[in-house]
């Protein structure tokens, strides 16, 4: 018989995750690493759900039936290949609260022979789990700088090394700025932005400290949720500079090989920001392929924001968070890391500031 779990240990189990809600159900958010069975298409949901309004419960469960009748076998077969792609559990199932949906499939999974594990609450519990995560207090410390400083480059050379790092535009699928979504994928919604971002910080558990990029509370059209950036903004800043000229070659490698138009585009867009003189070089040195002089152009105007949002947090009445810098020159991100770990920077033991 199919047992029902709290989220904790049933998150902490082995086995396929099976999301059985509708496919918008899944789209706007899931599990992280769940997979979508749907006992009911998009339309068919809706179809039921109107049985239920209008014409009561058990109309409702016989209309149900009749859209799943047809498809039993297709779903037993979708179970057993979930089974096999991922050996050592059983399944985990579940539907939006823990009802009829993942309660049907787990029968039929049983039916199969499998062994099955149902979550109580369904994703709704879930979703109480993961913003329950972000009140939790955790052992924040940023990395900031300017644009083209190579942040997440960075952080991301620190994870591969052991070190705790969430990566909020990697989760994003946005670099920030106007130009943040170039060469990625779509972003996801904001509901499942926070789904990944939870899981990343469960991962992190017990470490000294973890390493996020400073960013603003936008990060593209996902933002990041107000608990957590309430302790973003009292943590510990390491900012770390470099010069114009490696700055520049960053940000070429980047956007020099995104399409021209996507790049005018994006400049358009913070045309009123920008002013009209900074916008017209930047699209003309666009147009003539000058990646560096449009480059420049942006950064001139990132740089003030930078600045004056710096001046701002040091201006606060509250005591703010303390902000160190540190230059790397034009090192690549193997020779920084490796000295921000031989100087304990990263682990939350060394003392943070000075030159490296």
């Amino acid at each position: 018989m199919a047992s029902w779990l709290a989220i904790d240990p049933f998150l902490a189990g082995e086995g396929a995750v099976l999301d059985v809600r509708s496919p918008a159900e899944f789209a706007q958010g899931h599990i992280p690493g769940a997979r979508n069975l749907p006992l009911f298409s998009d339309l068919e949901r809706a179809e039921v759900g109107l049985t239920y309004k209008q014409r009561g419960s058990q109309q409702a469960v016989q209309a149900g039936l009749a859209l799943v009748g047809p498809n039993l076998a297709a779903l037993g077969e979708g179970l057993l290949a979930h089974h096999q792609a991922a050996p050592g559990g059983p399944l985990r199932i579940h539907c939006w609260r823990g009802g009829m949906r993942s309660a049907s499939v787990g029968w039929l999974a049983e039916t199969l022979g499998l062994s099955v594990q149902l979550l109580e609450g369904g994703y709704k519990a879930y979703r109480r789990w993961v913003l329950a995560r972000f009140e939790h207090p955790w052992p924040l410390m940023l990395l900031g700088g300017r644009t083209g400083t190579g942040k997440t480059d960075l952080l991301l050379e620190l994870a591969r090394r052991g070190v705790a790092v969430v990566d909020l535009e990697g989760l994003a699928h946005h670099r920030g700025s106007s130009f943040g979504g170039l060469g990625l994928p779509p972003q996801p919604s904001n509901e499942h932005y926070e789904n990944r971002l939870a899981a990343a910080l469960v991962s992190c558990a017990g470490a000294r400290a973890i390493w996020l990029e400073a960013e603003s509370a936008q990060v593209g059209r996902c933002r990041i949720p107000a608990s957590l950036w309430r302790q973003m903004q009292s943590a510990a800043v390491l900012e770390i500079r470099r010069p114009m000229g490696e700055r520049l070659r960053r940000l070429v490698a980047v956007y020099g090989v995104q399409e021209p138009e996507a790049l005018a585009e994006a400049t358009r867009r913070i045309a009123r920001r920008l002013g009209p003189e900074r916008t017209q070089a930047a699209l003309a040195a666009i147009e003539r392929s000058d990646w560096s002089e449009a480059c420049r152009w942006m950064l001139d105007y990132y740089d003030r924001c930078y600045d004056h949002e710096l001046e701002r947090q040091r201006q606060r009445p509250e005591p703010g968070a303390l902000h160190h810098s540190l230059d790397l020159h034009d090192w690549d991100e193997e020779r920084s890391a490796t000295w921000l770990l031989d100087q304990d920077l990263v682990k939350g033991e060394g003392e943070i500031g000075g030159s490296a």
